[in-house]
């Protein structure tokens, strides 16, 4: 089955209304950005707009170009005094220390779940993928997963996930050769390599769980780590584009409304 992710997403979205609708003073959401690329200005406006349809405050302040790490954790400091959490865009500009930034926000206000070892909530691509899960009934206890990449976006938020929820995990954290031996035994397989095409049908049991959140642009076009072919053989496919993603500007406000009930 091929997973739509804006179906769940929405569902998610639907049901955050009803509960930030009951909500006095509503929850805000500090975003701290440096010199955003058009890309980034897409995003921005995409939560902004999903901020504006469930009652959210959204409190933007966008830093110039000129700005140092200082300023950035500066702004941080500030968006915390009058937010319930904070989002720094990504990518910052190079001369900016990203690390230094992101550590800046408290793990009470850190909707990213950056603070992956204290965090507060689970980070946004892993709570995607346990979205998908809950909405297909699939439960994780005793299965066996392969987390084909280790990077912190993916990778290790999974499997500290799988492993919280009963999975037997196995970490691949770069491609390998004999990778299909890793994943063809899997349940569950999830991705997070950055690599177009990288899992193909005969690398996967009939049945299997896949969950990508690999996504490389090729040729302008958003592409995952798993060959769309495998979806024939998967019990639960998610797509790239149109699977993970969607979902996880959802569970983003999810975060959100989780640390603002544990501020008032």
């Amino acid at each position: 089955m091929i997973v739509d992710g804006r179906d769940i997403a929405q569902t998610v979205f639907a049901a955050l209304a009803e509960t930030v609708a009951a909500y006095a003073p509503k929850p805000v959401l500090g975003v701290v950005a440096c010199a955003p690329t058009p890309e980034s200005q897409k995003y921005i406006r995409m939560k902004q707009q999903r901020a504006d349809e469930l009652g959210v405050t959204f409190a933007l302040r966008t830093l110039p170009d000129t700005a140092t790490t200082g300023d950035m954790v500066h702004a941080i400091h500030e968006a915390v005094l009058v937010s319930h959490g904070v989002l720094v865009q990504l990518p910052l500009p190079e001369h900016i220390d990203t690390a230094t930034v992101v550590q800046a926000v408290p793990t009470t206000h850190d909707v990213d779940a950056f603070h992956l070892q204290d965090a507060a909530v689970l980070p946004p691509v892993a709570a995607a993928m346990r979205e998908v899960l809950l909405h297909h009934g699939v439960s994780i206890m005793g299965k066996r997963a392969t987390v084909v990449g280790a990077g912190r976006l993916v990778g290790q938020p999974a499997a500290r996930w799988l492993r919280a929820a009963g999975a037997l995990v196995t970490v691949v954290e770069k491609p390998v050769a004999d990778l299909h031996t890793y994943t063809a035994a899997a349940d569950i397989v999830v991705l997070g390599a950055g690599v177009p095409g990288l899992l193909q049908p005969d690398m996967v049991r009939e049945g299997v769980v896949i969950l990508d959140g690999g996504t490389t642009e090729d040729g302008g076009a958003l592409t995952g780590d798993a060959d769309p072919a495998c979806a024939a053989k998967a019990s639960l496919f998610t797509p790239v584009p149109g699977g993970i993603g969607p979902i996880t500007v959802a569970v983003l406000y999810k975060n959100l409304i989780q640390l603002y009930q544990r501020q008032v």
